[in-house]
């Protein structure tokens, strides 16, 4: 089984794929606007392909706040009900001596 998943991984691995990190409109735009001097129009893209490449990483950072402190919480009770549960079976002791 490992040894089928390996091999899925490195024919994966060693297929490349080539792709244009622009659509053809974009890349046009930009290049037009470059060699006109103009760079703001790049910048402008540059900079919504960095927005729109942080929301997934925001988003997941937000899932694992979530869930840590929500785990935290769950560890926190279970270690409440643990030393009630040793208090009593102290006073419990206590009272049978």
């Amino acid at each position: 089984m490992y040894k089928k998943i390996l091999l899925f991984v490195v024919l994966l691995l060693l297929t490349q794929v080539d792709a244009i990190a622009q659509c053809a409109m974009c890349r046009t735009t930009v290049e037009s606007s470059i060699s006109n001097g103009r760079s703001n129009i790049a910048t402008g893209l540059n900079t919504g392909i960095l927005y729109l490449l942080s929301a997934p990483y925001l988003i997941v950072g937000a899932i694992a706040f979530l869930w840590f402190r929500q785990s935290k919480q769950e560890q926190q009770a279970r270690l409440a009900k643990l030393q009630l549960r040793q208090k009593v079976s102290q006073l419990f002791s206590k009272n049978l001596d």
